[in-house]
Order: C-alpha cells, then structure tokens, then sequence
C-alpha cells in the first residue's frame, strides 16, 4: 500500500512538471535546494524522461543557460518583480528564469510562447494569482526589453561586472583586483560562451590521420589541439558517446588542459605510476597511452563508485595497466613509484564554462578549505615518491590559494623537493612566471588549469 501510495506520488510530479520547460523548472528547483551538481541531475532526467533528441538538446540548452545568465536573468527580474525576487518560491523564481532565457537569448522560441507555456505551469502549480503575476511581470519585460538598464560602470563597476556578466559579486571585486577591470570582463565572456567539446584521441587505437578521416566521416568539424596533437576541438555539440567509434574506444572526452598535467609527468614505458585522485579517470587513461600501456598506473579513489566508472572507462579504451583501488589516498603507504600525479579535488573555478552552477556553489570559505586539504595530499604523495621521482600536482582552478600557494607552502617545508620549469615539457605560452602551468579560458581558450612539477633530490 505504501509503495502504491509513492508511486502515485511520483506519477504526481510527472504530470506536474511535465515536458522541457516543467523538468527545467524541477532540475532547477533542486539545484537550488540539494549540493547536487547540474550535470548529474540533468542525466538522470535525460536517462528517466520520454524525450526525443531535440527535446533533450533544449532541455540541456535551457538548463544550462538559466544557470548560465542566472544573474543577469535576476538582475531584470528584480526590476520588475513586486518585492523581492530571491524570496519568491522556487517554482515562480524558476519559471520565471525558464521563460525570460529564452525571451533574451533564444530566437527559435517566440516571445509569446515563451510566456503562454509559463503562465500555464504556474496556473497548474499554483493557482490563478500566480500565473496572473507571471504574465504581466514577463509581458512588461517584453515591452520593456531594448531599454533595460543594468548599473553604470562608472558609478558600480563591481555591481556591472556581476549583473550583465552574471557572475557573483565576490568573484567579480575578487578578479578586478586581481587581473583588473578588462581581463575580468574578458574572463566572464568566455565563461559564460557555451563550451567546446574536446576529444582525446586514443593513440593505442588510432592515428593522427585516421582519426581525423573518421571525423571529417560523419562531417565533424574540428581544430586540432594547440598544445597537444593528440586533442581534437570539436566545432559542433553532439551526441559523440553515441557514435561506435566511442564504444570501440577509439577517443574519450577530455580538456586539452587536462592533458598539459600528464604531461609534466615525463613518463616512459615500464614506469610505476601513482594517480592518488583518479576518478573518472581521463588523466589516468592518457597517462598509460603516453607510456604505451607498459608498465603499472595504480589508480585510487575513495569512492567505489567512482571507480566503477574508470573502470568502464578503461575496458572500452583497451588499456591493461591501469589497476584501480578503493582508497583513501591518505591511508595508502606503498613507497615505490616513479611517478605521483595529485590532481586535487579543487574549486573547478577553470571549468564553469561547462561547469555554470560552480559559481553559484563556491566560496571564499570552500577555497580555503580545499586549500588545506590539497596541501594535505600532496605532502602525503611526497612521502610515497622514490629519490628521484617527479610529483605533480595539479587543478582545474585558477585560485592562487589552490595554486601555487599550496605547492610554495610545500617547497618551503620540504627542502628534499625542488620546484622544475614546466617549459621542458610543454609550450612556454601555457607556463607562467613561477614555471609552473598556467592557462586562462580568455587567453589560452582551454579549461583554466594548474600543474607543477616538483622532484624529489634525496
């Protein structure tokens, strides 16, 4: 009876949160309430939902892109909402965010649509006062929407930053007192442009040539990596996993700047390998392609999981070497590797082109947290490396906190460690002036990303 009960339940919120716009509106509320990532509820919607392959593509183009614009959609919002708008219910406040997207930024969506489809969710949720309140708030701002105004630049330049660039406001005074005003705006363009799609091309299966034969195949345009032949910039989003070369292992979906840290491993055959922060494993496949699958790359994380799906990972890439353990990386203690890469669990400050709802989510407080904790395990990974032995520890951030603060505190503290220039390994234009890997996603147009290459002197 219970489990008849929940069910109805379920059938319940089905049919109120029916079609695109309503499971827009049902991922958003819970990105909102839960520590659950965008990304993740998203598949589970698109794996459980009826929907076709262009109502999956909208449903992924407005998910991200209310997350995306989420405070500039506020912003106008605000201006025409009785009272205060970040007080409303979650239902309105998203609905409202799902209907002006796509008033702002998607042509293919009539504006009366956009505002018809609103009203009637709110009517169905709600009631008929609400859904009164959605259409005239949504039709002023279609009548007043050339003329909407956001703070002078010269009179708020932080208040600017954070509405029309739609970021949050302790990040935007953060970076103009870091890199100044026009590197910040630049900044905030390229995160909020929607993301490229990187292929790793995997050289145990396939050729430079070959692959990028298969590709021109199925009319996939692409540029080569900048910085690392092996990676391919796809022009177009698609479906890629569905394709047979996916399943046949011929690639894996990963940033170039991904690739920079592996690297800075200098790695050959017959090495012993530690990835002490593996999962889902893209760093540690590579790894073992760059050492032509010879030798042994201990991989290990925490949570089985996570695991689970490095280990699918490298049954469909072919790779042998590659030994995954269920770990906490600091309880390990096997002393004997070559080669230690800490790809630390970080703020994913580099990401949030693909990664929108990490700016929502981050602090100041999660950075300094993070901090202690990266600093943790790469003083762990120091005492696991033979003489000799190279360490690097990597981010996708671009926090000096994360960075090289965390690697200049360990320098200072283990004088058996000496810092290597990343130059020797990869292009000067992605190393900074520390010599250390650096890369921005408005200058070097890769994810923003951090690797150092330390070696153990006795």
């Amino acid at each position: 009876m219970e489990e008849n009960t929940t069910q109805l339940e379920e059938h319940k919120v089905k049919d109120l949160y029916a079609g695109v716009r309503g499971l827009a509106v049902k991922i958003l509320n819970r990105v909102e309430r839960t520590d659950a990532y965008l990304d993740k509820l998203l598949d589970n919607e698109m794996k459980n939902a009826e929907l076709n392959g262009p109502d999956k593509a909208l449903l992924y183009e407005i998910v991200h892109g209310v997350v995306r614009w989420m405070g500039r959609l506020d912003w106008v919002l605000n201006g025409f909402y009785k009272g205060q708008f970040s007080k409303a219910i979650s239902n309105l406040k998203n609905c409202l965010r799902v209907a002006l997207y796509q008033i702002l930024f998607l042509d293919r969506v009539p504006d009366y649509a956009a505002v018809n489809e609103a009203v009637e969710f709110i009517k169905k949720l709600q009631g008929q006062k609400p859904a009164d309140l959605t259409n005239a708030i949504l039709r002023n701002i279609i009548r007043s929407k050339n003329g909407i105004r956001y703070p002078d630049p010269d009179e708020d330049l932080i208040g600017y930053i954070s509405a029309y660039h739609s970021h949050p406001s302790w990040l935007a005074k953060r970076y103009v007192n870091r890199f100044g005003h026009e590197a910040t705006e630049k900044l905030f363009v390229t995160n909020n442009e929607k993301p490229f799609l990187t292929l790793k091309m995997n050289s145990l299966k396939v050729q430079h040539e070959e692959f990028k034969s298969l590709l021109n195949s199925v009319n996939l345009k692409f540029v080569q990596g900048k910085y690392l032949p092996d990676f391919f910039k796809l022009q177009n989003l698609t479906n890629i996993t569905a394709w047979e070369h996916y399943n046949n292992g011929y690639f894996d979906v990963q940033d170039e700047s991904a690739g920079l840290a592996c690297k800075l491993l200098d790695v050959n055959p017959g090495l012993r390998v530690l990835d002490m922060c593996a999962a889902p494993g893209g760093k540690t496949s590579y790894i073992a392609g760059l050492m032509q699958d010879h030798g042994e790359i201990v991989a290990l994380d925490r949570y089985e999981s996570r695991l689970h799906v490095l280990s699918k990972n490298i049954k469909r890439l072919g790779l042998k070497s590659i030994r995954p353990l269920v770990m906490n990386a600091m309880e390990y203690n096997r002393k004997d590797f070559d080669r230690i890469l800490v790809d630390a669990p970080c703020s994913g400050t580099g990401t949030l082109s693909k990664k929108p709802d990490i700016k929502w989510k981050v602090n100041l407080l999660d950075i300094n947290k993070l901090s202690e904790l990266q600093y943790s395990l790469l003083t762990k990974a120091s005492t696991l490396i033979k003489k000799e032995g190279v360490l690097v520890y990597s981010t996708c951030s671009i926090e000096l906190e994360e960075n090289f603060e965390v690697v200049k505190k360990f320098l200072e503290n283990n004088s058996n460690f000496k810092l290597l220039n990343a130059a020797e390994n990869v292009s000067e234009e992605v190393v900074d002036s520390n010599g250390c890997i650096s890369t921005f996603p408005h200058i070097h147009h890769l994810d923003g990303a951090f690797a150092a290459k330390l070696i153990r002197v006795d």
